[in-house]
């Protein structure tokens, strides 16, 4: 195995690691939504979720996430090129 076959693996498992990091970080952005909605039902809000947690740190906790897992996407897709461009001379 030559070195840019290694590094274009390890680039893959980088990508995949992302992904893996991605996804749960969502669900838990999701049940956090989830339980805030049911909360607000609960205590009688009938114009819909009030809670700051929901739109301060909920919601930057989903987009965090969604750019991790489409950036571990993006290095899986393009892992070939990429090590292209920084392994140039072999």
């Amino acid at each position: 195995m030559n070195q840019k076959q290694l590094a274009n693996v390890l680039v893959k498992i980088l990508g995949l690691s992302f992904c893996a990091h991605g996804v749960p970080a969502v669900i838990a952005a999701i049940i956090a939504g989830v339980i805030s909605l049911i909360q607000a039902m609960h205590d009688g809000s009938q114009t819909g979720v009030h809670n700051p947690y929901w739109w301060g740190y909920s919601m930057t906790y989903w987009i965090t996430s969604v750019v991790e897992f489409a950036t571990g996407i993006y290095l899986v897709v393009r892992s070939r090129w990429l090590t292209d461009k920084l392994i140039k001379d072999e």
